[in-house]
């Protein structure tokens, strides 16, 4: 079995056992290797402008804010971007802070027909330590993936 089925067959089972409507639940860096290995994977960063400029970005994952900012309203336009951005035939991968909004994101495509959604759990900046604060446990940035402020 190859790496990118071994991981994706990884993920499907982890995203049986949490119950959840889309294909599968990645790690950050589980993430980083199926978007290397799988043709065509799209990673959508769900997460709002001002985290993009303020926190940081991923080079090369699609940008499409699922809550507006500063009115932290919901974005209505979202699945229409998604569908200029991102065909419905690609892996694609959801994230956001935490991988609470990415997971809302992986179930409103898996409804809208994209069968290969994926959200990336800990997220971008991961899960908030003793302190409150996060990026010192887990998450894409924690992990050394790569990123730009």
């Amino acid at each position: 079995m190859g790496k990118l089925t071994e991981l994706l067959n990884n993920a499907r089972a982890r995203a049986q056992a949490l119950g959840v409507p889309y294909a599968g639940a990645l790690t950050p860096k589980e993430a980083s290797e199926v978007w290397k290995l799988a043709p065509g994977a799209k990673l959508v960063d769900v997460r709002t402008r001002a985290e993009w400029d303020w926190v940081g970005r991923i080079p090369g994952a699609e940008q499409i804010e699922w809550m507006s900012y500063p009115s932290n309203q919901p974005n209505t336009h979202f699945l229409v971007q998604l569908k200029h951005q991102v065909d419905p035939e690609a892996l694609v991968m959801f994230i956001c802070r935490s991988g609470a909004r990415s997971h809302n994101a992986a179930c409103l495509a898996s409804e809208a027909g994209y069968a290969e959604c994926y959200n990336v759990l800990e997220g971008f900046e991961g899960y908030k330590d003793a302190e409150g604060h996060r990026g010192t446990t887990g998450g894409w940035r924690h992990a050394g993936l790569p990123w730009q402020s």
